[in-house]
């Protein structure tokens, strides 16, 4: 570990003065991912000097102890030494954690696609509960939250909406959220009051950059329509519309939102590469599936995930049997607990696959 960590130091110094390099500041994209690395290898390298500095001073008091000539200056150097030998072990788990690979993902924005499920109305009206509830955490996080393109059910509710959530490691606690989230409760259509269950499917996607997934112009189909739905005057009189097709994968992608054709276009194009990109994980997981089944749930869309159960104001993720009887408080944004106990999840299940590998 001594060895690895020495070399990352090395690397954190290398990269402090290419920062500073005139060729690298030209090129944007390659001086953002340098940067983003450097900041990366930095809480590492400030972990590593704090390590350093404990071990050295463990190091002292302990000779002391065993120098010392009388019984009050053993017993301050004992204490001392029980104290530093408490922080070292604490700071080398820290280390080893911040050593696990991390996926490369964590820094990116995300784009959430909400879609209801199995439920008629009553998935409908949960999805538009889900939006704002994310709606509600990001702006907790100080996080930029933009709905992209929504469809709206009749009753209020929401049929589908793509939203892309622009911040500080977003992706490092948003990732977790794909799969199938169930609700359990008394619809308002309901008149007998009897609890209703139905389901919504999440997706969650790394943002990817153009650097990313390359794009061949020929291999899109673009066509444009007249929007539909609220909007104004502009509804079905102009082609502002946008839809684009990658003929290769067939994945198709719709924006409307926008009245200019422009804006949809380029929302578009954002939501298609981070499906590209997601395509091409998908391939990259499906080779490594035994490495999936060991880390919090596979991202699969079609694994139920979470229950939300209204009447006992009860939310349980099933992958981590996390339950919390404060589902009020979670839908108006407050997921810190259960995304912070995912996230701890993940990355225990990380450590013990890196010990059985040593």
């Amino acid at each position: 570990m001594l060895q690895r960590l020495e070399q990352i130091e090395a690397r954190y110094g290398e990269l402090a003065n290419e920062l500073s390099a005139p060729e690298l500041l030209a090129d944007q994209a390659a001086y953002t991912k340098a940067a983003r690395q450097h900041r990366n290898l930095g809480e590492i390298v400030d972990k590593y000097h704090t390590w350093k500095t404990l071990n050295e001073e463990l190091t002292g008091a302990r000779e002391l102890l065993d120098t010392a000539d009388d019984d009050e200056m053993r017993e301050m150097a004992r204490a001392e030494v029980e104290t530093l030998q408490q922080k070292l072990e604490k700071t080398d788990s820290e280390l080893k954690l911040l050593l696990v690979p991390s996926d490369p993902n964590d820094e990116k924005n995300v784009i959430v696609e909400i879609r209801a499920g199995t439920g008629g109305d009553e998935a409908s009206l949960f999805a538009a509960d889900m939006l704002r509830m994310y709606s509600r955490y990001a702006e907790k996080q100080g996080w930029r939250f933009e709905v992209l393109d929504s469809s709206e059910s009749g009753i209020g509710g929401m049929k589908e909406a793509v939203i892309l959530i622009e911040g500080d490691k977003v992706y490092s606690k948003m990732k977790h959220e794909s799969g199938v989230h169930r609700v359990q409760r008394v619809p308002q259509t309901e008149a007998s009051g009897r609890i209703h269950t139905s389901a919504i499917t999440i997706a969650v996607l790394p943002e990817a950059e153009e650097v990313d997934v390359k794009i061949d112009p020929k291999d899109l189909r673009i066509d444009t329509f007249c929007s539909s739905g609220p909007g104004g005057q502009s509804v079905n009189t102009t082609y502002s519309a946008v839809r684009i097709t990658h003929l290769p994968t067939n994945v198709v992608v719709s924006m409307q939102d926008e009245k200019s054709q422009i804006k949809n276009r380029e929302k578009a194009m954002r939501v298609l590469r981070a499906r590209l990109q997601e395509l091409e994980e998908q391939k990259q997981h499906d080779a490594v599936a035994s490495e999936r089944r060991s880390m919090v749930g596979s991202g699969d869309r079609s694994e139920k995930i979470r229950t939300y159960n209204f009447k006992e104001n009860r939310v349980t993720d099933h992958r981590i049997g996390l339950t919390i009887h404060q589902l009020d408080l979670v839908m108006e944004g407050n997921l810190d607990e259960i995304i912070q106990a995912l996230i701890t999840h993940d990355q225990a299940e990380k450590l013990k696959n890196e010990a059985v590998a040593a």
